[in-house]
């Protein structure tokens, strides 16, 4: 899987993919990461990205002439999407990760700043997604969650012996299931046990609570 991520802010999403299990994959080559810096193909002296809004509003515009060029300097794969990260995009979930976006072989991915993008690049744009009912001051954020969320799913990116991505919240069938509430030593801490059926060696009854506590959970939500 290889991620090109266009943005005016480059060292962000670099920084991040530098460290924890994420930056390991990447050192491992199981994953890779081509970024784009936008302001590279501005217009003019002043290498300009933005403009003014058509028909008056507040705030800037990202111009479509950069968006296009920085996207055919991309070199495609044959199995490529590109995604848009939105407010109106569509909310992105696990499902939807591991069935679609996992099985690419490059996700480009553009990363939005002051207060969009010219609506004309959304002919280059496969998915529109948003990560939450809230407003961030550009998409490198959403950026890296994709990165992340995507790249913890490759083979060999988790440690022998802690893929347990399929245990994870939200990796059901219906995409629902959160986990239930975990515990470590000491079984007693300032007065608060460690719920007896996890300390009894009865991995069944184990399962059962684990169940029924992340059903739970999720019903409470």
């Amino acid at each position: 899987m290889q991620f090109d991520v266009i943005t005016l802010f480059p060292e962000v999403i670099e920084s991040y993919c530098s460290v924890g299990i994420i930056g390991r994959a990447f050192n491992n080559k199981l994953v890779e990461l081509n970024l784009i810096d936008l302001r590279e193909f501005g217009i003019g002296k002043y290498k300009k990205v933005d403009d003014e809004i058509y028909g008056g509003g507040t705030g800037m515009l990202l111009k479509p002439e950069p968006v296009f060029s920085a996207y055919e300097s991309i070199q495609k794969f044959s199995n490529s999407r590109t995604v848009l990260l939105t407010p109106s995009g569509n909310p992105l979930k696990q499902t939807f990760i591991r069935d679609e976006l996992l099985k690419l072989d490059q996700l480009i991915i553009f990363c939005g700043r002051y207060e969009g993008f010219d609506e004309r690049i959304m002919t280059l744009v496969d998915y529109q997604l948003s990560v939450g009912n809230y407003v961030l001051s550009g998409g490198e954020i959403g950026a890296m969650i994709l990165i992340d969320s995507i790249s913890r799913l490759v083979d060999g990116v988790l440690p022998k012996g802690e893929e347990s991505h399929g245990k994870d919240s939200f990796s059901d069938p219906e995409g629902i299931i959160l986990e239930a509430p975990q515990y470590t030593r000491p079984a007693e801490f300032n007065g608060m046990k460690v719920p007896d059926v996890l300390i009894s060696g009865n991995h069944s009854e184990i399962a059962k609570w684990r169940k029924e506590n992340s059903k739970q959970i999720y019903e409470e939500k």
